[in-house]
């Protein structure tokens, strides 16, 4: 996030890190992200509202206070401000005032992480969607840690992440060494002592 600082006009950064950071800590698509609206956050109850996402059904996703008053102090931003967007506009916004096109986003991101001097995971480099992984997973490991249920973990996840089945949430828990491990702690807690 501090690269995008070096890079980019004060607008573009501040858009850059908000996105980067509601992605990390909401696990949304990318795409859901770009449509939002000011009105489709509500910062005072601490709620996110996705409207039309990718298989139909709307939903809501908490939102830590931390994120909620960083949404709000973007939104108020004077930079953003001075671009005129619309009042039902989305949030995150270009210097003309709207929205970013998915492959805009993607080529600064790309930008970041070669500056940042990110290096790829076997063939693939750092993506935007990446950070949906990142954040069932970290929430998956975070279940295990505090002894919470795995399976109401993942059913929340899949609801978090607008899955239809938690099925397909088991995709998104990349099989990191901490996860497995923890989940092979619970294994072993679980089995009857001989």
């Amino acid at each position: 996030m501090a690269t995008a600082h070096q890079l980019f006009t004060p607008l573009r950064a501040a858009t850059m890190t908000t996105l980067i950071g509601l992605l990390a800590v909401t696990g949304v698509r990318i795409g859901e992200a770009l449509r939002l609206r000011p009105a489709d956050i509500d910062t005072t109850g601490g709620v996110l509202t996705i409207l039309e996402p990718k298989n139909g059904a709307d939903r809501l996703i908490p939102l830590h206070p931390s994120t909620a008053e960083q949404l709000k102090t973007y939104q108020g931003l004077p930079a953003r401000i001075a671009t005129r967007p619309q009042t039902d506009g989305p949030l995150l916004v270009t210097t003309g005032g709207t929205g970013y096109h998915r492959s805009t986003i993607e080529a600064h991101f790309a930008k970041i992480v070669d500056t940042a001097g990110l290096q790829p995971r076997g063939r693939s480099r750092p993506r935007p969607h990446d950070l949906r992984h990142t954040f069932a997973t970290a929430r998956m490991a975070a279940a295990y840690r505090s002894g919470a249920d795995p399976q109401r973990t993942l059913t929340l996840l899949a609801t978090w992440l607008g899955h239809t089945s938690a099925a397909h949430t088991y995709w998104y828990l990349t099989a990191t060494p901490e996860l497995m491990l923890l989940a092979a702690h619970r294994l072993e807690s679980k089995e009857p002592k001989s």
